[in-house]
């Protein structure tokens, strides 16, 4: 689908005209839409009760539904929010239609820039880093979340700092979960996907480059690494057949069907609201150096055919700033890309009861500091990425690894060339 270019001199009009209407102080309607758990309804009514002529409109979908209802709206030129969120792995795909967004550099961004991870900021910049499509919210920094009761009946230890200093190799992680398999009969990961991210996810250039080339054939080609190692796990018996999000996952979750998950920093919040019956049975500890990464977190952007450019930058650059990042934290377990928020009292004395009083703050300030962030996906990522999550699962149903390989390649091909 193409997006036509918008007419610049509509644009500047518009924003000029809204300018003259904000210094009225007359009333200004603006619609947000985002996804996933976040607290940026609760935020959208403090931000309202401190600038009354604001009313924001919030809209909270799945993530595919509402990145597929953003592209489509942008597409069509009308129908688009004010402010919009974009999750990280379908951001290249928007920055292929630049000019149907807002230059936030154009209404203040670059005044606070020096508040957030150098990685995080220039991630939502163009490649000539003079346009900048969103505004920083989380991180997904990965670490261990594992099962105290799993661990302890396996023999293993279960103090994070003990568990740390175990698994801190993949080849070490392979022996705990052989552990694990042999004395309590459980896998030590929930899925292929998991144990196909445990390399997937540092590699700075993963199945695209930036000239737009299919990657996955060049010799010593790091994406295959990554799907070894997760057929290695398979072979060994270390990997659950739970699908991620789907009902038997979370079941698994709860009952402590697998023993770990090497997962993200926003995963926390999702456990605390989606399962309920693990609380206080997990654990978080730091990964081995090899799979240090970030997986996850977005950006808010504005259209550029909003009526309203500067009042939605303005509300934008205060949802994400220190100060809103610590709350959405507190309460809803989204990472911070703010490092000054890792030194506020509040967030590194804060205790964590589901993972039993843990301040797994401490494990994810830990695990940022191994980030490499700059990480190029590029416009395809989602397809290709799905093609080769495919290709795991046929492995684990008794498919041929190399075969299965061979087959999701020739499907990013065929991707590519539509």
């Amino acid at each position: 689908m193409v997006m036509v270019a918008c007419n610049n001199d509509e644009e500047a009009s518009s924003e000029n005209g809204n300018e003259q209407e904000n210094n009225s102080g007359e009333q200004v309607q603006l619609t947000f839409w985002g996804f996933g758990s976040t607290n940026y309804e609760e935020l959208a009514k403090e931000y309202e009760e401190m600038n009354p002529n604001i009313k924001i409109n919030v809209r909270i979908a799945e993530t595919a539904d509402h990145h597929d209802a953003l592209f489509t709206a942008l597409s069509a030129g009308s129908g688009a929010p004010d402010m919009a969120m974009l999750e990280i792995d379908q951001l290249d795909r928007f920055k292929q239609a630049q000019d149907r967004f807002a230059n936030l550099y154009d209404y203040g961004a670059s005044e606070v820039q020096d508040l957030y991870l150098d990685w995080k900021w220039e991630t939502a910049e163009n490649l000539e880093g003079d346009f900048l499509l969103g505004m920083p919210t989380d991180i997904g920094p990965k670490a261990l979340y594992y099962r105290v009761d799993v661990f302890e009946e396996a023999g293993l230890p279960t103090d994070p700092d003990e568990v740390s200093a175990l698994i801190n190799s993949p080849e070490a992680l392979i022996e705990a979960g052989t552990q694990v398999k042999e004395n309590t009969g459980k896998p030590f990961v929930d899925s292929m996907e998991m144990a196909y991210r445990a390399y997937l996810d540092p590699i700075e250039e993963t199945y695209l480059n930036p000239e737009g080339e299919l990657l996955l054939e060049n010799a010593g080609n790091q994406v295959k690494e990554a799907y070894d190692y997760a057929v290695q796990l398979n072979e060994l018996g270390l990997v659950g057949n739970f699908e991620l999000w789907s009902a038997e996952w979370s079941n698994a979750v709860n009952q402590g069907d697998f023993a770990a998950k090497l997962g993200a920093g926003w995963l926390k919040g999702w456990m605390e609201g989606n399962a309920p019956e693990a609380s206080g049975y997990f654990r978080v500890a730091t990964l081995p150096s090899e799979f240090a990464a970030n997986w996850g977190g977005s950006f808010i952007s504005v259209p550029a055919e909003t009526d309203h450019p500067q009042e939605a930058y303005d509300f934008i650059e205060w949802l994400v700033s220190p100060e809103s990042q610590l709350k959405s934290s507190l309460s809803h377990g989204m990472f911070p890309s703010a490092p000054s928020v890792y030194e506020m009292e509040e967030f590194t004395a804060s205790e964590d009861e589901f993972f039993g009083g843990q301040n797994t703050a401490e494990v994810f300030i830990e695990a940022v500091e191994d980030i490499n962030g700059t990480v190029y996906k590029g416009e395809r990522y989602f397809p290709i990425h799905q093609h080769i999550v495919n290709a795991l699962e046929n492995v684990q149903q008794g498919g041929d690894p190399e075969t299965e390989w061979e087959e999701a390649v020739k499907r990013a091909k065929d991707t590519m060339s539509r």
